[in-house]
């Protein structure tokens, strides 16, 4: 019987699938940091990083033989990731009612396309561990497959370094505010956040159980990023989310001073972990600014730098 696949290539392809399936592995806790779906969600994650895998591994064999129908694989492969991210998002706005907050439509793009980008990872990861056993040849099995494992961890390394964003520790600073209540209104730090608190039951839960925080930009260029509408809505939405809201939840920017206060009364009442999920929470994308933009003195750039 004529064998097709020959040990090699199939070795290849085997490496190939691996690696790029353990890149979504690796990549996985960034997304489920983000979105729920325990366990189903996480099953469906790694099954299509095993399909960009296949697709990564199978596109230098199948260019060797002459098989130019791989391209089309990979184009139709393409196509299928960026239909996750359009279902991603889709699932995300119609689950945006059962939240304690919502993310936000800058929050669920920047999601989606997280999400797509894990398979590409996946799949790039894949193609460049076949193309290095194919190009070490086919003596020494065991020394390849070390060597293109080396391969595989690298293009991870380089490729979470290239895709991954800042997060709003990396660019503020953020301290536990002291909540004080003046009639209905509530001040954290001298910073008037709400004039909600309209009873007296409502003034004592605050005051009890609530938790406030002030995050201030680390430089005045990043008072931009921090004042996006879209921006302190992750904030909050990443903090309700994890601790649960027992009632209210406000985030209030100052004008005058430039920094951003959350305040809620949280279910898990854990004041140093809603901290460290504040500092957390990524920089979207719409709310970035180009720093070479920034220093132009077409708008200022000596008072943003």
């Amino acid at each position: 019987m004529e064998q097709y696949i020959q040990p090699h290539t199939l070795l290849m392809i085997l490496c190939g699938i691996g690696m790029g399936t353990i890149a979504r592995l690796i990549t996985l806790h960034i997304d489920t940091r983000q979105t729920p779906s325990f366990p189903n969600g996480m099953f469906i994650s790694i099954f299509l990083g095993f399909v960009a895998s296949f697709l990564g591994a199978v596109a230098i064999p199948a260019l060797l033989a002459q098989d130019l129908t791989a391209v089309t694989f990979l184009t139709l492969g393409v196509q299928h990731f960026r239909e996750v991210r359009t279902a991603e998002r889709e699932s995300m706005e119609k689950l945006e009612s059962t939240e304690f907050t919502k993310r936000g439509n800058a929050y669920i793009d920047g999601i989606a396309k997280t999400y797509e980008s894990r398979y590409y990872i996946s799949l790039i990861t894949a193609l460049l561990v076949v193309l290095a056993l194919e190009l070490l040849g086919r003596e020494e099995p065991l020394l390849n497959i070390g060597v293109s494992l080396a391969v595989g961890f690298a293009a991870i390394a380089l490729l979470r370094a290239l895709t991954k964003g800042k997060c709003v520790g990396d660019i503020c600073r953020i301290v536990q505010g002291r909540m004080t209540v003046e009639g209905s209104e509530l001040y954290v730090d001298g910073m008037f956040v709400t004039n909600k608190l309209g009873t007296e039951r409502s003034r004592e839960l605050f005051l009890r159980e609530g938790v406030a925080f002030v995050i201030t930009p680390s430089q005045k260029k990043f008072e931009i990023t921090l004042n996006n509408y879209g921006q302190r809505q992750a904030l909050l939405f990443e903090a309700t989310r994890t601790f649960g809201v027992k009632r209210f939840a406000f985030s209030r920017k100052s004008f005058t001073q430039g920094k951003v206060v959350v305040a809620f009364v949280p279910i898990l009442n854990q004041p140093d972990a809603i901290l460290e999920v504040l500092r957390r929470t990524p920089v979207l994308e719409n709310s970035r600014k180009i720093h070479t933009i920034m220093k132009s003195p077409v708008i200022g750039g000596n008072a943003h730098g």
